[in-house]
């Protein structure tokens, strides 16, 4: 991603959680552009059913799309301008009745490039992922999973806030120096899902989903990751060398 003036449209799933940490970081690490950060205000599984039930969404780029189901006036002449970026980010929710495997890789197989047709960030299994730490750093973060019965009975976000180390979100990584450990373990986790040695890049978006969707297939849970954050690295990686984990 570009570090010259941006105009960016952030999607984010929804309102209370997703809108307050993204201002957060992009205020926290003065990210200089112009952006919006608008709430879609269900899950992606519903974005897929809009773009995708026809196959490659090829004659539908997602502005499109967003300003044809938006009943909001605000919103919808937020989605008629032009950007420079569009980040979309989403939870993985696998509890939901209409995900599946084939759905969830699609998207991310087209949502590829922020400057095109946009990228999409998964949090796993959802954006509260970010405060599911009881340190800064957590020695125990590295191994942390949520299964598929606790999301199917909706206990996952109460065992975050039973777990996080503030028990209140507005007073967790509100330093620059500890959100960058929190962005940096994440990432560092991303590599370890992957089984490889950390290096000067991101792991791979599309390869965490496929271990994920393996893990979850094959022990139905999967690993609590936030990769929303990666973006501050895609931006400009200098802003995490503040406090490196490696």
């Amino acid at each position: 991603m570009h570090n010259t003036k941006a105009k960016m449209l952030i999607l984010v799933e929804g309102s209370r959680i997703d809108i307050p940490l993204m201002e957060h970081l992009f205020r926290l690490y003065r990210i200089d552009a112009d952006y919006e950060i608008v709430s879609y205000d269900t899950n992606i599984y519903t974005l897929y059913n809009q773009m995708f039930k026809d196959g490659t969404p090829e004659y539908m780029d997602i502005l499109q799309a967003l300003k044809e189901r938006e009943p909001d006036r605000v919103k919808k002449s937020i989605f008629e301008q032009s950007y420079t970026d569009i980040l979309l980010i989403f939870d993985l929710d696998p509890q939901d009745p209409q995900f599946t495997y084939k759905k969830i890789s699609e998207m991310m197989d087209y949502f590829v490039e922020s400057t095109d047709m946009g990228k999409l960030y998964i949090n796993y299994p959802m954006v509260e992922s970010f405060y599911h730490m009881q340190a800064i750093p957590d020695t125990g973060y590295n191994n942390r999973t949520v299964t598929l019965t606790e999301l199917r009975n909706r206990t996952y976000k109460q065992r975050v806030h039973n777990e996080n180390r503030n028990k209140d979100y507005l007073k967790f990584a509100r330093t620059l120096e500890e959100c960058t450990t929190v962005i940096n373990q994440n990432i560092e986790k991303g590599w370890q899902i992957l089984s490889a040695k950390p290096n000067e890049t991101l792991p791979d978006n599309a390869s965490i989903l496929n271990k994920q969707l393996v893990m979850l297939n094959d022990h139905e849970k999967i690993h609590v990751l936030c990769t929303c954050v990666f973006f501050i690295f895609e931006y400009n990686p200098h802003l995490l060398q503040i406090h490196s984990l490696s």
